[in-house]
């Protein structure tokens, strides 16, 4: 829900987490400046705790540690995705903060099919629930219309995400998806949709256990019932949903801190095209630099130049299905794709429309595949201005570089990496995005900054529904910056 130890450290090989399993100690002495400061640093924390005396404030403060609040903290409101609150997550099936860790990796409540409730929670008066038909063009048009006028924008109210059509199709209807976890609301006297939540069906292995979840995204309200409280009643329904076809957990991210990340990752950009993200006010022009100075940095060759090189193809399903499922072994939380699902991620989804939304690339050499990768698009419109910022998001990748037995295995998958995804930048740029973002999750610790990655202000935090497991890495360090020794655990790329 949607703005990087040591190689002998574990069996998956990255991502298993130093004493304390990736978290600081908890707060024990806490100074009301300091607690004045966090929740100024944190608006939706600070909202949750309106109303209560300042001992009150200090004691939950105290239970929650210092990674807990800081890789939370938002630049503003108005890029938080409304996910409810700490009072309702904390009746749900979540880990909560100041569990003593380690706990096993395990399930939080008893999955009983007797007692889901065949209907749904009854709504405020004057709306209704709906499932939301994706195969109806009109519909994909109304959920389109609701997240480009209601969905996440940045802190200045300067962009918007922008869902096309075909973006939804590829994202709401992979393999085995199920028409009934297409949530809306609508206003009963008009029909008119004003809120969604959806989920589609995934395999997930998290460490050592492979479970049945659903991928929760796109949760939007319209903004005139922002004050509603509909977003823990659209969460109930989604989940009661889930439940009735026997599926107990769920994965789903957001920009701030909610009881409990399993993990955290930072987003990074890498400019295509300059001078445009400027003009727009997406990047700042650097008080050393110039603006020529800063077309010259970014500016890219006219063509890739790995050997072997060209677009996926359908015949090329199998060997990328392979080559993905060994790789994605080394990380403690990833998807366990079908080869269908492979084909749907990655070629396109096979969408009735003309736009493109993925682009995947294989190195073959000598009729054997040895390398991938792709990116998606997803425009941001800039409010106020007929104008769009084209961005591409770095997707799945893999190397079998990454298997080499050298002693230098780590060294040379990072020149690998760079070279590969110094060629998805061109590819990026040639097909006229102006910026590639990326995350700090996959092994993309090992490039970002020899490929000019710049730090983003956002973080995007990992959740699991009715599953507990330790802290995972996810690329970076307690002070938010790129952990290059560590690297990441995570192996799951959220649209």
């Amino acid at each position: 829900m949607s703005e990087e130890s040591k190689p002998e450290a574990s069996k998956k090989g990255k991502g298993k987490a130093r004493s304390g399993e990736g978290e600081m100690s908890n707060i024990s002495n806490i100074s009301r400046e300091l607690v004045e400061q966090l929740l100024r640093a944190n608006p939706s924390l600070a909202g949750e705790m309106q109303g209560m005396d300042s001992k009150k404030i200090e004691e939950v403060m105290r239970g929650m540690s210092l990674q807990d609040i800081s890789t939370g903290m938002a630049t503003g409101g108005k890029n938080q995705k409304d996910m409810a609150s700490y009072k309702f997550w904390n009746t749900q099936p979540v880990p909560k903060f100041g569990e003593d860790e380690p706990l096993p990796d395990g399930p939080l409540r008893e999955n009983d099919l007797a007692r889901v409730k065949t209907v749904g929670a009854e709504l405020i008066e004057g709306f209704e629930w709906d499932t939301v038909d994706l195969t109806d063009d009109q519909q994909v048009r109304e959920v389109y219309e609701l997240l480009t006028h209601h969905y996440v924008e940045d802190s200045e109210a300067m962009f918007r995400f922008n869902y096309s059509a075909s973006f939804l199709h590829w994202a709401l209807k992979a393999p085995g998806w199920i028409k009934n976890w297409h949530v809306g609301v609508r206003v009963t006297s008009t029909k008119k949709l004003v809120a969604f939540i959806s989920g589609i069906p995934v395999t997930l292995r998290v460490r050592e256990n492979t479970l049945q979840c659903s991928e929760i995204n796109f949760l939007c309200i319209h903004k005139k019932l922002r004050g509603k409280r509909l977003a823990p009643v659209l969460i109930k329904e989604v989940t009661r949903r889930c439940n009735l076809e026997s599926v107990w957990n769920a994965i789903y991210t957001v920009g701030v801190v909610l009881p409990k990340p399993i993990s955290t990752c930072r987003y990074f950009h890498r400019s295509l095209d300059w001078l445009k993200l400027y003009e727009t006010g997406f990047s700042p022009l650097p008080t050393t630099s110039t603006k020529a100075k800063q077309v010259t940095k970014y500016a890219l060759s006219a063509n890739p130049s790995t050997k072997g090189l060209r677009e996926m193809e359908v015949k090329d399903l199998d060997a990328v299905h392979d080559l993905f499922t060994r790789y994605m072994e080394r990380f403690d939380l990833v998807p366990k794709f079908t080869v269908e699902e492979i084909g749907h991620w990655l070629l396109n989804g096979g969408s009735k429309y003309d736009e493109r939304i993925v682009w995947a690339y294989v190195v073959e050499e000598e009729g054997k595949i040895t390398d991938f990768f792709s990116f998606y698009s997803l425009e941001s419109s800039v409010l106020g201005k007929k104008e769009t910022i084209r961005a591409a998001y770095l997707f799945y990748y893999a190397s079998e570089t990454a298997f080499s037995k050298s002693p230098d295995a780590k060294k040379e998958l990072k020149v690998r990496l760079n070279a590969l995804i110094h060629d998805a930048l061109i590819l990026a740029k040639k097909f006229n995005f102006d910026v590639f973002n990326a995350l700090t999750l996959l092994d993309n610790t090992l490039f970002l900054r020899e490929q000019k990655f710049g730090a983003g202000d956002g973080s995007l935090h990992y959740y699991l529904f009715n599953w507990r497991t330790s802290f995972i890495n996810g690329g970076i360090d307690d002070k938010k910056n790129v952990d290059d020794e560590n690297g990441s655990g995570v192996g799951v790329v959220m649209l």
